[in-house]
Order: C-alpha cells, then structure tokens, then sequence
C-alpha cells in the first residue's frame, strides 16, 4: 500500500503527521480500487499543502472529530463544565448566558487556532461596543481569555489572540445613602405591608445585605428579648446558600430599631411551622436540608422572598409615597455604614467585622465620603475645644 493510505477491513484511511502528531481520517465509501487510488491522490496533496504551509483541515475533513476537538466551542464547553463545579449557581448562571448570547455565536464553530487578534478588537469595537456596557464587554472577553487558557493546556503553541485587549471601566457608582430625614420619612410613612417594612427597618439598623434578611430564621435567632441573631445563610436568585464567606458568619447585638422590628415580627411569624430548605454549601455542590422558620415573610402570600420581590413589589411604591427619592433596597446597607461613619465614634475594625466586609481599607475607600454626611459639625467642634 502507497505511503499515507492504509486500509481496515472495509475501509480506506490517509495518515499524515500535522504539527507534530500523526493523524488519520478515514474517507467515505468502501475500500474499492476506485476509492483506493482516490485516497492516495488525497494523501500526496495533504503532503504538499503541509510542506509548502497551505494545508486546511476543515477543508479536507470538515466532519473530522479531530476538527470539531480544534473548534473553539468544544473548549468553551469544557471551560464551563469547570465553572458549573466551581461557582456559586447565580455566578455561573451568569457567565453562562454571556457564553452562549454573544460568545458561542460568533466564535462557537471557529478554529480555536485560526482566531486572531485583530479580528477579535473588531468584533468588539463593532458587535459588542455598539450594544453592551463595558463591564459586560470585559466579562465577554474575560471568557474567552480563560477558555484560551485551557485550549493552550493541550496545545502549547497557541498564541491567546486576547493578550493585550484591555476594556477600561467607568468608575464605581458611589454609595448612595439615605440621610436621617429620609429614614424618618420611609418608616413613618403608613403602609399595609408591616413585614416588608419590619424587614427594612431592621436592614438600615443592622446593615445586613438584603439577601442575608430575606434568609433570616427564627433558627438563627439565639435571644428575641436582647436582639442577638447570627447571620448564615442568603437568599440568591431564589435559592438558598451559605454566605457569601466565612467571615459573613457573624453573630449580632441588634440596635434597638432593629431589635423592635425583630420582636414585631416575632408575633407575626415567630410561631409559624417551619419548612425544609434546601441550603447550598460555599463549595456550590454540596446541598443539604434544613427546616426553617423565616423571620420576614411577603405580606400577602405569607411565602419567602425570592428574586427582586421587595424592590418591585414594595420599595419603589413606597418610597414615592414617602416623598424619597429612589435607590435600591440594598442602600439600607450603605446607609447603616455611613451613619456609623457620620457619627465620628465607632471604630472602623467594628463596622467591617459588622457588616462582614474583608478589610477596614474597603471600608474607608468606599464610604470615606460620607464620614461627615449626617455627622458632626467637626469646625465648631474645634472652635469650641480651642476655645476660638
């Protein structure tokens, strides 16, 4: 049999050896003489596009399931298997709609090899720029980067067509806080909704993140009378989880708005039936059940609060009833943060412990603005004290 032209049984075979590795594809019909002499024209050509540097794969063989091993999307696929195992549902839920909405689109059925530089800016500058803010641009490219990282695992000489494609971020949108007058206004404001309210005057008083209220149990309630709770666990996109870290796990002496909230709604809830959960561990794989009886329930339905359920269906109309102009449900955080701030006295190592931040730095980069937002009037402090 010619060099490069092998038979099996029935069938017909080229071989050739392409960067490196020897490779074999089998040719469609039978192993007639026919097919035979066709296969060894095939094998000489082969030869003769990877000597002179012209040979095209998916040209020759475009069923090859070597070919479909070299398409990006078979790597994009095996990059989000890992995350699936890796992240948190919400995160990776995340990601994967980015994945298969813009990447896998355009990118899916390309030659992981073939992809290069300056075809990938142009796609951005004209698809992405055009359509997409430029966290989600980043995120975009932030995939494909780490999926040409696992393409190069098996593929050494790659070259990541992503390498030196920087999206630039607009700055952070700055806390936006309610002062004292607002909050006066939004819990005096009447409302047939008692438990969304509890549930929000606790949050400005304690500075949990809402998902962490929204998951709060009675279970997790060690004295009703004292206000000592320990945060757990969150809700997120309507399942349950551990917190975010381990140092969210915090145990709290309530103040005393937050700890009359609490005592509320002890009557409301406090002696309902609990019912099984099912509580996502930090390793976002392992799921254990527990049985649960949640300290603030929606006001109509009498079930949890999942999703965006306090925003749309409460905060947003009462807060136009208040006469306070809107922001998210999660500025009960920030404003808990600032007012601590504002008031000069508590030491910056309490309100990071907390509210369950990673470090005091966060704290004063990103509230440091608001130190004097409600806050003392520190000039006739001065004046008073030097006696000016």
């Amino acid at each position: 049999m010619a060099e490069g032209v092998e038979v099996r049984g029935n069938t017909v075979r080229v071989y050739f050896r392409w960067e490196g590795e020897l490779c074999r594809e089998k040719l469609p019909g039978k192993a007639t003489e026919r097919n035979i002499e066709h296969a060894k024209r095939m094998a000489t050509i082969i030869n003769y596009e990877i000597d002179t540097g012209t040979f095209d794969y998916a040209r020759h063989f475009p069923q090859s399931a070597r070919l479909q091993e070299s398409r990006f999307g078979y790597y994009l696929d095996l990059w989000l298997a890992i995350k699936k195992n890796e992240l948190a549902f919400s995160s990776y839920r995340g990601i994967a709609s980015k994945a298969e909405t813009h990447v896998r689109p355009r990118w899916g059925n390309a030659l992981a090899d073939k992809i290069d530089h300056i075809e990938l800016q142009d796609w951005i500058q004209k698809d992405l720029a055009s359509q997409l803010a430029n966290k989600t641009i980043k995120e975009i490219v932030s995939i494909m980067r780490q999926t040409f990282r696992l393409y190069s695992t098996r593929n050494k000489h790659i070259f990541d067509p992503t390498l030196g494609i920087n999206i630039r971020l607009p700055d952070d949108d700055d806390p936006d806080p309610f002062s004292r007058e607002e909050i006066s206004q939004i819990l005096s404001t009447p409302t047939k909704r008692v438990q969304e309210l509890n549930l929000i005057r606790f949050s400005l008083y304690d500075g949990p993140r809402i998902s962490e209220t929204q998951a709060l149990a009675w279970e997790d309630v060690l004295d009703v009378e004292r206000g000592i709770i320990r945060y757990r666990r969150a809700v997120v996109r309507g399942r349950f989880k551990v917190t975010k870290t381990k140092r969210s796990n915090r145990v709290h002496h309530l103040l005393k708005p937050a700890r009359e909230a609490l005592q509320e709604q002890y009557a409301m809830t406090g002696k309902l039936p609990a019912h099984e959960y099912e509580i996502v561990d930090r390793d976002n794989r392992t799921v254990r059940k527990e049985k649960l009886r949640l300290v603030f329930l929606n006001s109509l339905s009498g079930k949890p609060f999942y999703e965006n359920a306090i925003r749309e269906r409460f905060w947003r109309t009462h807060l136009e009833k208040a006469g306070v102009r809107y922001r998210g449900p999660n500025q009960c955080r920030h404003t808990f943060i600032s007012q601590m701030l504002s008031l000069g006295v508590v030491p910056l190592h309490w309100i990071s412990n907390h509210v369950g931040h990673s470090s005091i730095t966060m704290i004063q980069r990103r509230y440091g603005k608001w130190i004097h937002a409600d806050g003392q009037d520190v000039p006739a402090m001065i004046e008073k004290l030097l006696d000016l």
